[in-house]
């Protein structure tokens, strides 16, 4: 009888006062992608150190090959075949990268360390993983986080694990190295390895999986299901136990007529974009929906200001800016919540109150001295508003989770009381349940009469989002109308179409 490679069958996890999981089954065969799906606090990431023999098992069994098995430490998983990349990743910053991937492991001979073995394999390592620049004799604690990220996936594979577990691997890659994991990943499944992999963004799940389990509230929902085939709807209800409709809420008011706020007109860069023309009026939702790399991003940074635009003009009530300047578009009422969260909207290493009140400080001084009172005040009512979890002002921000961390920017732009907010990805790392929360944020703004424009790479997130859309590929509009006359199909060929085109002419 042919049995799955690995099997999990009833796990139960308990802490002091919590029932972490209870009673979860997940079954893990050779040579697929199986992802991992649910909320925070779902239980997947004790499930998978429960795998990685980090915790212990209270109830259920582990069968590996059929065979029932225990793991009474890391290394015992390590050595029965599974290794796992945390996404809070596990290196030591002050060795070289090849110590890093051996670590545990080295190469030696009559106790002496192999080092040149070490070096040629971990060049062989990267090569594959298409990083042949990150040297092996380099300090971890150098690299970047996604270098880290790829070092991390280096190791698992000098381990020749049958089972690799990736904790949202795509985390901090950029588009391209994004491609380059897949391409990994491809190349593991098809020697014959199991990959287990955990992701908030759904277009990765339908892009890389096979099989999905999802998990809630520590139980299994789901098992087995086709990855690519079951609709997302049925995801989100899976996951939240509620439905898209209530995921995407609709307008409390009708959309009132009144002049634009914002007005991008024939707006371009040079080998960016070209030619953009819209308007946003109070109230209103606009959705630009493109591939990674259409444009998107640098057309509302130009926008923004943060980009010199070549051509065209932004103007704000009427008003048009100053090209190039970041403090005109703010005193004009603009904001921006950048798609680099972490690296662009947030100070990381600083308390929760302070980042909401970067964008207002000048409101909270007087003759260079800060009014801390008034500040704190009225940061925290900032939060409430947006209902930033824990309710504690001088929590470091980076301790949040990722969907917090959006409402608290979010918040900075509430506190300076925007006339036009700008969101870029809003919902990227950020788990189903806080997406929903997000959604109803943005449309509460939107009746308030804020206007608003979205980007984002999830189509169904633009539609569901927008009163109108704007669907861009290579730089250019190519289409622009109400958002409940296209479906998602629609978007697509439209993008294809401008592809093929071009590649005609060509």
């Amino acid at each position: 009888m042919d049995h799955p490679l690995l099997a999990m069958r009833g796990i139960v996890k308990e802490f002091p006062g919590v029932r972490a999981l209870d009673g979860v089954d997940l079954v893990i065969r050779e040579g697929e992608v199986h992802c991992l799906l649910g909320q925070n606090g779902a239980g997947k990431s004790t499930l998978i150190k429960v795998l990685a023999g980090a915790h212990g098992v209270d109830e259920g069994t582990i069968l590996w090959e059929g065979e029932p098995v225990t793991f009474a430490d890391p290394q015992a998983a390590l050595h029965t075949g599974i290794a796992t990349i945390y996404q809070e990743l596990d290196l030591v910053d002050g060795l070289s990268v090849a110590d890093n991937i051996f670590l545990g492991h080295e190469k030696s001979r009559g106790g002496v360390t192999r080092v040149k073995d070490m070096n040629r394999a971990t060049r062989d390592l990267l090569a594959r993983l298409g990083h042949s620049e990150i040297r092996p004799t380099r300090e971890v604690g150098s690299l970047s986080a996604a270098g880290k990220q790829i070092v991390s996936m280096a190791r698992a594979l000098s381990r020749r694990a049958r089972v690799i577990v990736m904790d949202e691997p795509s985390a901090v890659l950029d588009p391209g190295e994004v491609d380059g994991l897949f391409r990994v990943v491809e190349d593991l499944r098809a020697s014959g390895a199991a990959i287990i992999y955990i992701s908030h963004r759904l277009e990765e799940i339908r892009r890389i999986g096979d099989r999905l389990t999802v998990l809630k509230d520590g139980r299994t929902v789901a098992g087995d299901l086709p990855a690519k085939e079951t609709p997302t709807s049925e995801l989100i209800t899976l996951m939240t136990g509620r439905t898209v409709s209530s995921v995407f809420p609709r307008r409390a008011t009708q959309l009132p007529e009144a002049p634009p706020l914002l007005s991008v007109d024939a707006l371009g860069r040079d080998g960016e974009f070209a030619d953009v023309t819209f308007d946003v009026r109070p109230g209103e939702i606009i959705g630009i929906a493109g591939l990674v790399g259409a444009g998107r991003s640098e057309i509302i940074e130009t926008v923004f200001g943060a980009r010199k635009a070549g051509s065209g003009t932004v103007s704000v009530a009427g008003t048009k800016l100053r090209n190039g300047s970041v403090a005109a578009a703010v005193s004009a009422g603009l904001g921006l919540c950048p798609e680099e969260r972490k690296s662009q909207g947030l100070v990381l290493d600083d308390a929760v109150y302070r980042n909401i009140s970067l964008a207002s400080l000048e409101r909270f001084s007087r003759h260079g001295v800060t009014d801390a009172t008034t500040e704190r005040r009225a940061t925290h009512e900032a939060a409430r508003s947006v209902d930033v979890r824990p309710d504690a002002p001088d929590r470091i921000i980076r301790t949040l989770s990722g969907g917090n961390q959006q409402k608290v920017v979010l918040a900075r732009w509430l506190l300076r009381s925007c006339k036009v907010l700008l969101l870029d990805e809003p919902t990227r790392g950020v788990d189903v349940g806080a997406r929903a929360e997000i959604y109803a944020l943005i449309r509460q703004l939107a009746d308030s009469g804020v206007a608003l424009v979205v980007v984002s790479s999830d189509i169904d997130e633009v539609l569901g989002l927008s009163d109108r859309v704007l669907v861009i590929a290579d730089g250019s509009v190519v289409h622009h109308g109400p958002s409940d006359a296209i479906d998602a199909s629609g978007v697509l060929n439209r993008i294809l179409a401008t592809h093929d085109q071009k590649e005609d002419v060509a």
